[in-house]
């Protein structure tokens, strides 16, 4: 409640490679945001506005050193169970650090029944941490 939120940028085109690494399972847009260094019993909110009510499956791209669970709320009231965080770890890495910097897309972590108009999401981060969440796309069904 008393801190900011811990935000980056994907950096690309680096001596070390960073987030255009060969260790990515999809490459994420330069310079895109991310909520990172993460811990569990964090949370932030997103306001979303939802042009046309019905369902929507979630995707979410991340990274994830550990894996874990978050969670989403619409409205302070919950709109998902936990959904699991698949850890994006690859031995095969040797730049320690990286690992917290390999890309994936966590396609139909959730299906969600939305209101048209404006909303505020709260991710919870459940367990582990350590994760970086990019950005929710919701894909109407």
């Amino acid at each position: 409640m008393h801190e900011g939120v811990d935000i980056s940028y994907t950096k690309f085109k680096r001596q070390t490679q960073i987030d255009d690494n060969p260790y990515d399972l999809v490459t994420p847009p330069s310079g895109q945001l991310y909520v990172g260094w993460t811990e569990p019993g964090e949370w932030f909110n997103l306001t979303v506005n939802v042009k046309r009510a019905g369902r929507y499956a979630v995707d979410l791209l991340y990274t994830s050193n550990r894996g874990g669970t978050i969670s989403l709320d619409r409205n302070r009231e919950p709109l998902t169970q936990p959904i699991t965080i698949i850890s994006t770890k690859n031995g095969q890495d040797s730049v320690a650090w990286r690992q917290w910097h390999h890309w994936n897309i966590l396609r139909d972590a959730a299906e969600v029944d939305l209101p048209k108009g404006t909303s505020v999401f709260t991710v919870h981060i459940l367990t582990q941490g350590n994760m970086n969440l990019a950005f929710f796309d919701f894909r109407y069904q």
